[in-house]
């Protein structure tokens, strides 16, 4: 399946932060994301227009394109990749020669992507610990405290996990692993451009997201499941 991939040079999101920022066409999105259709934060808002334009190829360029404008950012840039959208594979598989060709651009820059892969499937593990073993971060979305349990376990990557809206303070899940709260839906002074917590592939705590937005009461529900 071809995917469509835009860069953003320049991010208005008062979240990101004035950073570069990629989307991915909905086609990159795995089929088990329990997100897809049901309180996915890009579904919503003023994104949902860029994401439809994106994934119907009225904008955006296929990844080898892509990775070249990646490839043209300063040399340190930080830059975060799918905004919208998932990492280029066929909804159950990861593409090894499409991640390499992110990872290579990636080169000399601090990029950082989030998944919803499935990583226990063997050969999506190996594509994301080699990109993280290679400087291009890939976070493993849980859906849950205990599935972020069960991911932070594999040892290939770091976590991050959605939680139930309100979620304001930071705790320990039940193997005992420590979720601090994304500052950024805490503060309005603190952006991804300003704490690059995500972007740190070696970090122990798992980065907690409450449920929030127009898709807060069903991402809520995922978070309780």
């Amino acid at each position: 399946m071809a995917h469509t991939y835009h860069l953003t040079r320049v991010s208005e999101n008062s979240k990101t932060g004035p950073l570069p920022v990629t989307t991915s066409s909905r086609s990159t999105c795995p089929s088990t994301c329990p997100l897809k259709g049901n309180g996915c934060y890009p579904e919503y808002g003023p994104l949902t227009i860029h994401w439809d334009k994106v994934s119907d190829g009225t904008r955006g360029t296929d990844l080898k394109t892509h990775a070249k404008d990646i490839k043209a950012l300063p040399r340190r840039q930080l830059w975060r990749w799918g905004q919208a959208g998932d990492l280029p594979g066929d909804g159950t598989h990861i593409s090894h020669d499409d991640l390499d060709l992110v990872v290579d651009a990636n080169r000399g820059k601090c990029g950082w992507a989030f998944t919803h892969y499935d990583p226990m499937i063997p050969a999506n593990a190996t594509a994301i610990a080699t990109a993280n073993q290679n400087g291009f971060t890939i976070n493993l979305s849980a859906n849950n405290v205990h599935h972020a349990d069960q991911l932070f376990a594999l040892g290939i990557a770091p976590v991050v996990v959605i939680l139930p809206k309100g979620t304001s303070k930071p705790f320990a899940t039940p193997a005992g692993n420590w979720i601090a709260i994304c500052p950024a839906t805490q503060r309005d002074d603190v952006t991804c451009a300003t704490c690059a917590v995500c972007q740190h592939p070696t970090r122990k705590a798992i980065i907690g997201f409450p449920a929030h937005g127009s898709g807060a009461k069903k991402a809520h529900a995922v978070a309780l499941s």
